[in-house]
């Protein structure tokens, strides 16, 4: 066996070209199947540690998805706000521990801005239940101070004491903009892989103060100075939504029948594990889609080096002959051609291994910026260990083909190819 070992090494040697670019071919094909599985299930992670310790998120009458997207995610829009009254009635419930207001709708560079109060920095936990903690700074205290998320302060720039304006609505063009009431930067959130750390983080209060003198998203006249308002104390009147956390687990659903029922005004309420399941069943398809091309380009892969094997034999008939005439038996001369193929699909496997860890490398804090999931650079698992066997397997099956090829063809026709 180890002489068919070194017969196969030699013999890949002897054909550096040809086994180079089989290697390479293999490899893509393992450095594509290996990064669509990672990408899939890091995103899958990255969403469902978003949001860790909330029991239930309270909205506008509205579908489940929708409510976690634009509440959690911030994407898309809410279809109603709550009233301020509702929010204080089941944040007092006896079943709350913990409520959390959320108000959306205006922007900064891009950035999504959004109005709550202290409970959230107290009380809103991601990944396996961490909480925020602050990188720089603190949280606001006064009218026109703000908190920034780390991707926010990084893409922009900022640090404690900077200025931004807050634009009204998601577009953030001049005439939306709110440019007579900067805010001060006093804190920067640590990096958490969320969407926290793409946000601009007021009080309710300022929301309530900024649109002062506009009406539907237009200003009606002149806006009152940042020293008129900071003197007035503003009330507020409506938010997008709520995030609660509850004393017992167990009334939970008892809850929820009880806001999804709320008589004063539609509200919905959703768990959100609940919510992220439909919406992974949702994308589910285009999951299923990304891995079958994966499997499709390793099949590529695996045809390819079939190819070169099959080339290669024809080319290699004489070298089959001598080894037959020196005393090998078929069996031999099969066993050579399934170690090439295992030994070629093995280095390829190996080359697109250490091919996905370096291009993840590169590539981790720019998916991490541009799409926040968070690709940690941990171990190979098993399931991958799982594909990558079965990659393996089909390289080893892929080399019956030339090898029975080899087997079938005698002495003499070796022996009297011309050259």
């Amino acid at each position: 066996m180890k002489a068919i070992a070194n017969l196969a090494w030699k013999s890949a040697t002897n054909r550096k070209a040809t086994a180079i670019l089989t290697i390479l071919t293999v490899a893509i094909s393992v450095i594509l199947l290996m990064g669509v599985e990672r990408i899939r299930t890091q995103a899958k992670s990255s969403f469902a540690n978003t949001i860790s310790g909330t029991d239930l998120i309270v909205g506008g009458r509205s579908g489940q998805v929708n409510l976690l997207l634009y509440s959690v995610f911030r994407i898309g829009n809410a279809t109603n706000n709550i009233d301020w009254k509702s929010y204080q009635e089941f944040s007092q419930h006896p079943a709350v521990d913990w409520a959390i207001p959320i108000s959306l709708g205006d922007s900064h560079s891009g950035f999504r801005v959004m109005g709550t109060n202290h409970s959230y920095f107290e009380h809103f936990k991601y990944g396996q239940k961490q909480p925020l903690a602050f990188a720089k700074g603190r949280e606001f205290n006064s009218l026109f101070e703000g908190v920034i998320g780390s991707d926010v302060a990084k893409s922009l720039g900022y640090d404690i004491g900077s200025e931004m304006i807050i634009a009204h609505g998601i577009s953030d063009v001049g005439f939306s903009r709110h440019d007579n009431l900067p805010f001060k930067v006093v804190g920067i959130l640590a990096p958490t892989g969320t969407p926290v750390d793409k946000t601009v983080h007021v009080s309710l209060e300022a929301i309530e103060a900024i649109h002062v003198g506009w009406e539907s998203g237009a200003r009606l006249g002149p806006t009152p100075t940042a020293e008129q308002l900071e003197s007035h104390r503003f009330e507020v009147k409506q938010i997008t939504a709520m995030m609660l956390g509850l004393k017992s687990k167990i009334q939970t659903f008892a809850l929820q029948r009880q806001i999804n029922t709320y008589n004063k005004e539609p509200l919905s309420a959703i768990l959100p594990g609940i919510a992220l399941h439909e919406l992974w069943g949702m994308m589910s398809v285009a999951e299923q889609a990304l891995m079958a091309v994966s499997i499709f380009v390793v099949i590529a892969g695996l045809l390819g080096m079939l190819s070169s094997l099959l080339t290669s034999l024809q080319e290699r008939r004489r070298e089959m002959a001598i080894l037959r005439a020196m005393g090998a038996r078929p069996k031999h001369v099969f066993a050579l051609l399934i170690s090439e193929a295992s030994a070629l699909t093995f280095a390829g496997i190996i080359t697109g291994i250490a091919g996905v860890y370096l291009i993840l490398s590169i590539a981790q804090p720019i998916i991490s910026q541009q799409y926040g999931i968070n690709v940690a650079l941990t171990g190979i698992t098993a399931h991958e260990w799982m594909l990558l066997g079965f990659v393996q397997l089909a390289g080893i099956i892929i080399g019956f083909i030339p090898a029975f090829r080899a087997y079938r063809q005698s002495l003499s026709d070796g022996m009297t190819i011309r050259i």
